[in-house]
């Protein structure tokens, strides 16, 4: 098709529009909050807000991307926001829309990236309410449903209430600690004329959010001197910006104390895991080699740790940490009794309330001009070579060391982003040399998120260079396949790969560890969990919904596919590969318990 952005469902007759209606007066004012698209499943419930989007805006900034579901929607807006850091819009049509969007907007809620939701709810007044639908889609307090995973939500009752509201829910969602908020217009009031005479809109950037809090001057020197007088300090990078600039302070810091620097899998590429200071190779939890390096350290400074009491209670199982700890995060403002993602309760010697670049750039000018003793650490080494995977037998079957051997051989002269991998992929073979070279997993662990997310991902960074990709297990996509009718449809280059090992595999695992645990056959860890007898045709459906695909389950047909799928990316179309793959897991599963 290649249609320009500007001519894709672009309307007609549309002549020097006014603000007539109350949904006018509520799209203008997305409008100015530089929303630029707006994902969304149609719905009466909004059915004036939407008329106001096309024939009153145009369609354009935001422009609308419609899904075949609001799961989708949801996901399309947090992807989006792990590249920008900026906030897309979505909409969700009344009650039942809400209800499907909502595991969606809790995995955006765990992984704190920002989000304006507009939902909708039918008249509030009962003698306007149409029979039977207009009741069932009507709800007393909508927002109910997600208050206890959003940062704020609100239902205007007024037009000009409205615009407040619209105001708010921008502020917050992008203040730190970002997330998603809900703004709800009732049927009714987005159908009532507005007379817009004598009304001006507010200065949308005097309700701009402040700048981060940076630690203060006395913070800063006591946290530079225990740095400085620390022998073996050591980094914990978690939750932090894409920001290239920053990317490059945390290599700053790292390289003026010495510092051991880790990461992990859960969240996005933080530091450069070829460089001789980062540590063991990441996970989705410390390997025993970095636990080790933590225990050993005098100095651990924490930068938004998703988990940090988990990782130290993993760590301590070999032995106490006995440094002193720097926790930076801001992410207990939006802690609260329901969702229990805030984790454990770490302990810490300096807690620092700021958000993690604005601690590294507060520290660089106290770190980099001062004098410190040699550190005690072993000298770090440029990284080891990694052995290839043994690929001389074409015809064995695929196991994730290959798909991320072969990744990382593609990627000669280009520049990928992978949105999130399976639980098996090893980053040994994959090393991240960019902010933008990973983006980190989904956040709340709630399934079919994984190809809407990596829609996202690909609309963020259309027109860049960079090419977009997801590696996802065959049970997430499954139950978001049809995300990618919106990327073919709106032309979004995006890869996905399924790791299809034709199983809920991790469930396998699961049950395989009860079934030893009470002495019972482990050969029925498979019941309710293998997706076999018939397997599903996972490239069939994306090409039924105008993805190109092919199933690959010989290792000496990888390479050639993967660069068939990358070029095709690289030509601006989606494209999606099914890897049937062995099962693996890497590391031990974790026991309940202490």
């Amino acid at each position: 098709m290649n249609v320009p952005d500007n001519e894709i469902e672009k309307p007609v007759g549309i002549n020097n529009p006014r603000i007539e209606w109350s949904s006018d007066l509520m799209a203008e004012v997305v409008r100015r909050l530089d929303l630029k698209y707006l994902a969304m499943n149609p719905g009466a419930s909004y059915r004036g807000f939407h008329d106001s989007l096309v024939n009153y805006l145009g369609n354009r900034d935001p422009q609308m991307l419609l899904t075949l579901n609001e799961d989708h929607a949801v996901a399309i807006a947090h992807g989006y926001a792990r590249v920008t850091g900026e906030p897309m819009g979505c909409v969700l049509h009344s009650n039942v829309g809400l209800m499907h969007g909502l595991m969606q907007v809790f995995n955006a809620w765990c992984a704190r990236v920002p989000m304006v939701i507009v939902g909708a709810t039918g008249p509030v007044a009962a003698d306007k309410r149409r029979p039977w639908v207009d009741w069932v889609h009507t709800a007393k307090d909508q927002g109910a449903l997600l208050r206890n995973y959003t940062k704020w939500d609100d239902q205007p009752t007024s037009a000009v209430a409205a615009v407040e509201s619209f105001l708010r829910a921008n502020q917050i969602a992008r203040t730190a600690p970002r997330g998603p908020t809900y703004v709800c217009l009732e049927a009714d009031l987005q159908e009532e004329p507005f007379d817009a005479e004598g009304f001006e809109l507010p200065e949308v950037s005097r309700y701009a959010p402040g700048p981060s809090p940076h630690p203060s001057a006395e913070t800063l020197r006591d946290i530079a001197d225990r740095l400085l007088k620390a022998e073996r300090p050591i980094i914990l990078s978690g939750r932090v910006s894409r920001d290239p600039e920053a990317w490059e302070q945390r290599i700053r810091l790292a390289e003026a104390i010495g510092a051991r620097v880790l990461t992990d899998l859960r969240t996005g590429a933080s530091f450069p895991t070829e460089h001789p200071l980062h540590g063991p190779t990441p996970r989705s939890h410390y390997s025993p080699e970095a636990a080790e390096l933590v225990r050993q350290a005098d100095v651990i400074l924490v930068l938004d740790s998703i988990d940090l009491a988990g990782a130290l209670q993993l760590i301590e199982q070999k032995g106490k940490v006995r440094g002193t700890i720097i926790n930076c995060t801001v992410d207990s403002y939006v802690h609260n009794g329901w969702s229990m993602d805030y984790q454990g309760l770490p302990p810490a010697d300096v807690r620092v309330l700021a958000e993690p670049d604005a601690l590294v750039a507060g520290l660089l000018p106290y770190l980099e001009k001062a004098e410190r003793p040699a550190s005690a650490w072993s000298t770090p080494q440029a990284s080891a070579k990694v052995s290839p995977p043994d690929l001389s037998d074409p015809q064995r079957a695929i196991v994730q060391d290959d798909l991320a051997w072969l990744l990382n051989e593609r990627r000669e002269g280009r520049k990928f982003t992978i949105m999130r991998v399976g639980l098996g992929f090893s980053s040994e073979h994959y090393p991240f040399r960019d902010p933008l070279d990973y983006l980190g997993f989904d956040g709340g662990g709630g399934l079919g998120a994984g190809p809407g997310m990596a829609v996202g991902v690909g609309l963020a960074l259309k027109g860049t260079g960079r090419i977009p990709m997801s590696i996802v297990g065959d049970g997430d996509f499954l139950q978001g396949a049809t995300a990618l009718w919106t990327a073919a449809h709106y032309e979004i280059p995006v890869l996905v790969i399924v790791a299809n090992n034709r199983s809920n595999y991790n469930d396998e695992v699961h049950q395989e560890a009860v079934a030893r645990e009470r002495n019972r056959p482990v050969e029925n860890k498979w019941i309710g969990m293998r997706l076999a007898e018939p397997y599903v045709d996972i490239a069939g459906l994306a090409r039924v919904q105008g993805v190109a695909a092919e199933t690959v389950s010989e290792v000496g047909e990888l390479a050639d596919a993967l660069e068939r799928a990358i070029r095709t990316v690289e030509a601006g179309k989606p494209y999606l590969l099914d890897l049937v793959i062995e099962p693996s897991q890497r590391g031990p599963l974790l026991k309940r318990g202490n």
